[in-house]
């Protein structure tokens, strides 16, 4: 006897449920804990949260080749999930990579938007960390070592991809799919996508979740209501959403604040 559609709907529905928070905890929910616990153990001890500081891509060995290796296998290990993510969503008629938009097929269109968002973001984002930061409600980002050898550039390069990775495909791509699969209606969508963004971003305080949450925002409306490119005809197959311009925003965004963190110690000490 054939299983009822309504009760096959349900079951689609929740496995679709279990793999989104499978996904999650295995990408993002951890690093949203720990950024918690980093929060609440800063304002509960003495040292104001203004004087504390955070590092975000620190060496993990004295040892310059040990570093380097140490960090890419940290590299390839935390892009398991986005592999996965492009692996959950292909189906026979399309692959994954073009249900997300993350592909070469727009190139110059998608380098431009990624231009456009970068700067819309990133001039905001600097203004706020400065003045959180001279308020006293932000600790002390560092993004990079005071001074750069070859080979830290290269792995801020890779550190800077691996964020865009992440944060884009899952956060917006994929969770952005996944829940309008579930019915949720777009602005639901878009504010829990910001809201998981900024989740993992309190380590740093709360006016910077909250203008992660923002950035969130702003990212998950591009990718819903704008990112489509126009279609080519009546016989053209219908434009997915693209993801490349938020990945390239993103990469653009924390490729400048590594390799810029060491001058903008020298020029805003008393900031950065």
């Amino acid at each position: 006897m054939p299983t009822p559609r309504p009760l096959r709907i349900h079951d689609a529905r929740r496995r679709l449920r279990w793999e989104i928070w499978i996904v999650l905890g295995l990408s993002l929910l951890p690093s949203a804990a720990y950024a918690l616990l980093s929060l609440l153990e800063t304002l509960a001890g003495p040292t104001p949260i203004a004087e504390t500081t955070q590092a975000i891509n620190p060496a993990v060995s004295a040892f310059p080749l040990f570093d380097v290796l140490n960090r890419l296998v940290v590299f390839v290990a935390r892009l398991m999930p986005v592999a996965l993510v492009i692996w959950l969503l292909w189906s026979h008629r399309e692959s994954g990579f073009r249900r997300l938009g993350f592909d070469l097929r727009s190139p110059g269109r998608d380098l431009g938007r990624g231009l456009l968002l970068a700067a819309a973001i990133g001039i905001p984002g600097l203004a706020l960390y400065a003045v959180s930061r001279l308020a006293g409600a932000t600790a002390q980002v560092v993004t990079a070592d005071s001074e750069l050898a070859w080979w830290t550039a290269m792995l801020y390069v890779l550190a800077a991809l691996r964020a865009a990775l992440i944060e884009e495909v899952i956060v917006v791509g994929y969770l952005v799919t996944r829940l309008r699969q579930l019915g949720w209606g777009w602005w639901p969508i878009i504010l829990t996508s910001a809201l998981v963004r900024g989740s993992y971003h309190l380590y740093q305080g709360v006016p910077m979740a909250l203008g992660n949450v923002a950035m969130g925002i702003l990212f998950a409306a591009f990718f819903v209501w704008w990112s489509r490119p126009r279609s080519g005809g009546a016989d053209a197959r219908p434009a997915r959403r693209r993801v490349m311009p938020l990945v390239i925003a993103h990469f653009l965004l924390d490729l400048v604040a590594f390799l810029g963190y060491p001058l903008a110690v020298t020029l805003w000490p008393g900031v950065f």
